[in-house]
């Protein structure tokens, strides 16, 4: 629930509202922004920790991207923020600078997606950052390790989704050179870079000393692509091509049933002489072709087709009920409108319902999935920009006279609600 602070007026985010939460105790300051860095800091702040996400004036590009209700809260970035607090300063000015070293005093993680250089420029050296907090995290989400001849380059989505090589897979299998239509490298690589993060800091509790941490989203994507598809080259020399044939199948896909669609795959020798038994082809059981793994990896492009085939001639609800029935791995193909109202979801409470800012009205957020000690964790809603300046800078100590010396040369800025 949003806040008020008695003194000022001003809307706020208690810190963590669950003291039980993983991470409780946990201070985040975020620079980063658009999804890498962001999305990596909503799985912390989903965790418990306090995620202060400290933005320039304008704020992070995403607040105005998509449909929004109120300007700066659009529906995408309410998503990707939720949970964490914001205040502006900024770091051109040295007293906005100066201030974000007082707020580093506290903070256990320091997330940033900008270059050395211009970080040095802000006064964030990161051999000074060492020496002077030595606990701290320090984690820099690169599109490329500065350490190879891409650093610095700029990267977004869809580059890492080309180089990685995905958009070579979505060839392999299709035809077509194109992208998945999601944003799977800022994901997987902000998922990478929240372990990286919680790695460094489990290490700071049995030695005492922070790290710093890089996270290069190509790098990060290229192991993530390669993973199943390197097989024959991993060993040298390499004992055959890359790709992983089952995957790389053009057949491999929901299957066409009389109505729809439905997904299915018998993995096992025993699931497939069921299936060939269920459609009248318990010949197939006995194919040497499809004896064991090996062999229907093998034929795998003779093989899906044949359980497309098989697959034609009844419904999806029928096809259901008879995996259930032979213990075959199946599900349906759910829209993205079905999964609001998937009965599981619904029942083991994924979607949750948060009051956000006055005139935006309620939030449906979506649940991380996971749950410590059977509790899922609770979530809260994003901040307007610059909505806990004032509380941030109280906690780092600065007086009443000092914030408002900040807020009168623009340094730092607040959320100033617009006069009814």
């Amino acid at each position: 629930m949003t806040q008020q602070d008695p003194r000022t007026g001003d809307a706020q985010h208690a810190p963590t509202p669950d003291p039980g939460a993983p991470l409780h105790g946990i201070r985040v300051l975020d620079l980063s922004t658009v999804l890498f860095g962001p999305l990596a800091s909503r799985w912390l702040s989903d965790y418990g920790a306090d995620v202060i996400k400290v933005e320039s004036p304008a704020g992070d590009s995403t607040r105005t991207t998509g449909v929004q209700r109120e300007p700066g809260l659009a529906g995408g970035f309410m998503g990707t923020n939720r949970g964490k607090r914001s205040i502006v300063l900024d770091l051109k000015h040295a007293d906005g600078r100066a201030a974000l070293r007082k707020l580093l005093e506290d903070a256990d993680v320091l997330m940033h997606n900008i270059r050395p250089q211009k970080l040095a420029a802000i006064g964030l050296d990161l051999s000074e950052l060492r020496i002077r907090y030595p606990r701290l995290v320090v984690a820099c989400l690169n599109g490329f390790s500065e350490q190879g001849p891409y650093g610095g380059r700029p990267a977004y989505d869809d580059i890492v989704q080309g180089m990685c090589g995905l958009a070579d897979l979505m060839h392999r299998q299709t035809g077509e050179v194109q992208y998945l239509p999601t944003v799977a490298a800022d994901k997987v690589s902000g998922l990478i870079a929240s372990q990286a993060i919680l790695t460094a800091l489990l290490a700071r509790n049995r030695t005492g000393q922070g790290q710093q941490v890089e996270i290069p989203m190509f790098e990060c994507m290229a192991d993530f692509t390669l993973m199943e598809h390197r097989g024959p080259h991993m060993y040298v020399p390499p004992l055959g091509t890359l790709g992983y044939a089952r995957v790389l199948a053009r057949a491999r896909r929901p299957y066409r049933t009389l109505d729809g669609y439905v997904c299915m795959m018998p993995y096992t020798t025993a699931q497939w002489g069921r299936f060939f038994g269920e459609v009248g082809r318990a010949d197939l059981a006995a194919d040497p072709r499809f004896q064991d793994m090996a062999s229907r990896t093998k034929h795998i492009d003779i093989l899906l087709p044949l359980l497309a085939e098989g697959v034609a001639s009844r419904t999806t609800r029928e096809w259901l009920a008879v995996c259930e029935r032979l213990d075959i791995p199946a599900g349906p193909v759910n829209t993205l409108e079905q999964l609001f109202e998937d009965p599981h979801l619904r029942a083991v409470g994924f979607f949750q319902t948060v009051e956000n800012a006055d005139n935006v009205g309620a939030a449906l957020l979506s649940s991380p999935g996971v749950r410590f000690n059977g509790a899922l964790p609770k979530l809260r809603p994003a901040s307007r920009l610059g909505q806990d300046t004032r509380q941030v800078l109280r906690e780092a100590g600065l007086s009443e006279d000092e914030i408002a010396a900040l807020l009168a040369s623009r340094a730092a800025q607040a959320f100033a609600p617009k006069p009814a």
